[in-house]
């Protein structure tokens, strides 16, 4: 069982994690079409969760360590964490303003091959990956101290794994329910409230401290 610190990070990481990952974008529109036509599902889902996994592992150890030694790198990192997320809350409900819907008519990868170089390409090539992962849950998590932050990584690699295979193998029932704008909206504002809930979060502990 985890300590209730580690439970929180693991619960505040994942729900980051998730909301950062749940968008309309390339990448996700990219597993949808594949989940639908039922080609390659296993292999898209793995190399997007698994590079996620990498890239939050990576910011969390690497940039989180260096900066949980210095207090006021804690602190700019976490005011840049909550700056981030501010920002982030904002851009949801902007979008929950004029909805989209993602298209999954068309475009999925027929080969093996088309599929890995497809999904690589939406996620190696996406700049917004590395601001996501390395960065901004990289940031957040130096707010949390020793075991609370490898349970905020793992929360938000759950979180990838989970949104992952739900969309691939879920596509065939989600398609009709995300080809609606107004499911966006919802979504949007849930992403909105949640950002701006772990702000203000990091914004306490750094006054309590």
């Amino acid at each position: 069982m985890l300590a209730p610190g580690d439970a929180a990070g693991f619960v505040a990481g994942f729900f980051l994690g998730g909301s950062l990952i749940v968008a309309i974008g390339a990448q996700n529109a990219f597993v949808l079409r594949q989940g639908l036509v039922g080609r390659h599902v296993l292999a898209v889902c793995l190399i997007c969760a698994v590079a996620d996994a990498a890239l939050i592992t990576l910011g969390v150890a690497g940039l989180g360590t260096a900066v949980a030694g210095s207090p006021a790198l804690v602190a700019a990192a976490t005011l840049g964490g909550a700056a981030f997320l501010l920002f982030y809350a904002g851009l949801s409900f902007r979008r929950a303003l004029r909805p989209g819907a993602l298209l999954a008519a068309g475009g999925a990868a027929t080969t093996l091959r088309g599929a890995v170089a497809a999904c690589l390409a939406f996620t190696v090539l996406n700049p917004h990956v590395y601001l996501d992962t390395v960065l901004l849950l990289g940031s957040v998590s130096a707010g949390y101290g020793g075991t609370a932050r490898a349970a905020f990584g793992a929360g938000a690699v759950a979180a990838s794994f989970a949104w992952f295979f739900a969309l691939g193998y879920g596509a065939r029932l989600l398609q009709p329910v995300f080809a609606r704008p107004a499911a966006w909206r919802v979504l949007d504002v849930a992403i909105g409230l949640v950002m701006g809930a772990i702000a203000v979060g990091l914004l306490g502990r750094l006054h309590a401290a």
